[in-house]
């Protein structure tokens, strides 16, 4: 796992100390190791190449696994972050064509792949990644990124310049990125309370795509996807086959989550005591091994799950470490979680703080849960989606005339709570509304957002909606149920808990792994029925089958239950005179030409009366304390 950097000159020479400062900037990414190299090529004009990487040593942690690394056969270069979990397997078939290696690293068997292959290598690769190569012989950059989207990679370009990071800071704090804000952006964020990818906070600096990669010649780029979760050629399942399929996916989850625990240091699970984490524990539990577990419990019994990690823990006889922590201590932690944000999340400070407690128990790297409820049909949106994508059916069939005294009819309740503010939305007599499944995950309603950026161009709505109806369209092929899982994969699941868990546990040099967003095991899900999904008996059942009956069943039918915070209280009480002193400043700030100060101050006022939830004002607030970090230094 690492933090890269590169920049590219068009007739332009690159500083060495622009390129040691980029790199030595992810050096929480990467606190084992540094390394930068600068290239020339003149084949096709002028260009100078500087790569940089910060090393956080997993597999091979011998020198011989240095970064930047070059393939002396091709000249080529390569910088890395990330894990291929089936590397071995990929080696082993490269040693078979005559290739010969010199360390035992999973980022030299990238660059014989890519030597073997060309871009076809990314078909090969089980793993989670970003990585850029710089082809010597094509003269041609190579940027890829893995299927789910779990590593981040950003990109700028202009006539003189082409630079990539793993963050979007990195970028910005070289000086040749103008430190301006992206109105799509922003209302990406009033509509969910993260960015949604390739959009990003920053004018013209991108996300490359999941699933995409991005090559760069003599100053063109051009973006190819090459792998799709969904199977364009799948058909109806014979229900007389569910024993077997389910047994292929009990298969495919316990090979990844095998395959996810090869390193070079010892690795830890993150145990909640939740179906997904718990799942992780049974599997390693398997093969006789005792597998380490950390669980963070609370002081606070009303935030604690002991209870269900500790049960999990005794049933599996793990190596088990409780984390104990107190409300002072999370709160503790707000301001070190704000400054390590890469873009700005309403959520994230969870992750920051079980990343640096398990950090600081020893831990380099551990196993997450994340991505069983979107895979598996965990989350209430399930089952009330398909309910409202019906609604909008039967709504949009209405005549115009019936549909008007009705929409007025839901407007007049509306004020009364966000719920019915947001069910309003789905009511308009225009037609035009946003996807029950955007609706349910919505922050700010669309008046809402209007009245926060009354002044924004026309444009603007498209472009931050783009990407929404790109990943809707997509999956209109699908039934309901597969329809919501793949929206909350490519939708919330990319652009906040991804997101989230990437700079929160990197800030602290902890390597997270999710076995559950194996990109073959989740593409074979989406394949199947919907309906094999839901039971009224059981939640997420091909989950719970696939462990063939080894989790207590305790843990089986605990009601499900997320990591909160009691930011009601806090910010009521401690965080109040700094939101309110925040809220006064925005017409001053960055954020002051495309944001109403009124506005603000109306939502903040709407909060204090209990006219709406504590997580709009908040959201209000990480937006403008980032601004106020990034671009106006």
């Amino acid at each position: 796992m690492c933090g890269i950097f590169g920049i590219i000159g068009v007739d332009r020479s690159v500083s060495p100390d622009l390129l040691e400062r980029a790199t030595r900037s992810l050096a929480h990414r990467g606190p084992d190791d540094s390394g930068t190299v600068l290239l020339h090529d003149s084949a096709e004009g002028e260009i100078d190449i500087g790569l940089g990487n910060r090393r956080l040593a997993i597999l091979d942690l011998s020198p011989h696994g240095h970064q930047p690394m070059n393939d002396s056969a091709t000249g080529s270069w390569i910088v890395f972050n990330g894990e291929i979990y089936n590397f071995r397997e990929i080696r082993a078939k490269l040693q078979h064509a005559g290739f010969s290696f010199s360390s035992d690293s999973d980022t030299e068997v990238i660059l014989k792949a890519y030597a073997y292959w060309g871009q076809d290598c990314l078909a090969e690769f089980r793993g989670m990644f970003a990585f850029a190569i710089w082809d010597a012989q094509r003269h041609e950059l190579f940027l890829a990124r893995d299927p789910m989207g779990i590593k981040p990679l950003y990109y700028y370009q202009s006539d003189e310049y082409f630079i990539f990071s793993s963050e979007v800071r990195t970028l910005l704090g070289t000086g040749l990125v103008p430190r301006q804000i992206a109105p799509s952006g922003v209302l990406n964020y009033l509509m969910f309370g993260s960015v949604c990818d390739p959009n990003t906070l920053i004018e013209n600096v991108r996300a490359l795509p999941a699933a995409h990669f991005l090559t760069w010649r003599g100053g063109n780029s051009a973006q190819t996807q090459y792998f799709d979760l969904i199977d364009r050629h799948s058909c109806e399942l014979d229900s007389n086959l569910r024993p077997k399929i389910e047994n292929e996916i009990a298969e495919l989850v316990e090979q990844s989550v095998r395959m996810q625990i090869v390193s070079d240091v010892p690795v830890g699970v993150f145990l909640s005591g939740g179906i997904d984490s718990s799942a992780l524990v049974a599997i390693l539990s398997r093969s006789g091994s005792k597998p380490s577990t950390f669980s963070i419990v609370f002081r606070e019994a009303d935030y604690s799950e002991q209870e269900f990690s500790r049960a999990v823990a005794q049933h599996f006889h793990t190596d088990h470490h409780e984390i104990i922590v107190s409300q002072s201590d999370l709160f503790s932690s707000i301001n070190p979680a704000i400054c390590a944000m890469d873009l700005p999340t309403t959520d994230g400070l969870n992750t920051f703080f079980v990343s640096e407690r398990t950090r600081a128990a020893g831990v380099k790297v551990a196993l997450s849960g994340l991505g069983g409820d979107e895979m598996f049909a965990g989350y209430s949106s399930f089952r009330t989606v398909p309910r409202m994508e019906r609604f909008a059916n039967r709504w949009s069939r209405l005549p115009s005339i019936a549909r008007k005294p009705l929409a007025e009819g839901f407007a007049a309740i509306a004020p009364s709570s966000d719920r019915n503010r947001k069910f309003a939305s789905l009511a308009q007599p225009s037609g035009e509304m946003l996807h029950p499944y955007f609706l349910s995950r919505l922050l700010f309603t669309p008046e809402a957002q209007n009245k926060l950026m009354a002044g924004s161009e026309n444009g603007t709505r498209e472009r931050a909606e783009r990407p929404l109806m790109e990943s809707l369209s997509r999956a209109q092929s699908l039934d309901p149920v597969n329809r919501v899982s793949y929206l909350e994969a490519r939708c919330y699941m990319l652009n906040t808990l991804l997101r989230d868990c990437d700079f929160m546990s990197m800030a602290h040099g902890l390597e997270v792994r999710v076995p559950l967003l194996d990109h073959h095991l989740a593409k074979r899900l989406l394949a199947l029925p919907g309906s094999w999904k839901l039971d009224s008996a059981t939640p997420k059942p091909l989950l719970v089958r696939a462990l063939r009956r080894e989790l207590p069943d305790k843990i089986i039918h605990r009601s499900k239950r997320g990591f909160t915070l009691p930011f009601e209280f806090w910010l009521r009480d401690q965080l109040r005179p700094v939101l309110e002193k925040s809220f006064h400043n925005i017409a001053e700030s960055a954020l002051g030409a495309l944001v109403s100060e009124r506005a603000c101050l109306d939502v903040w006022t709407d909060f204090l009366e209990g006219r709406t939830s504590w997580s709009r004002p908040w959201s209000l607030y990480v937006l403008q304390s980032w601004c106020e970090m990034h671009l106006q230094n």
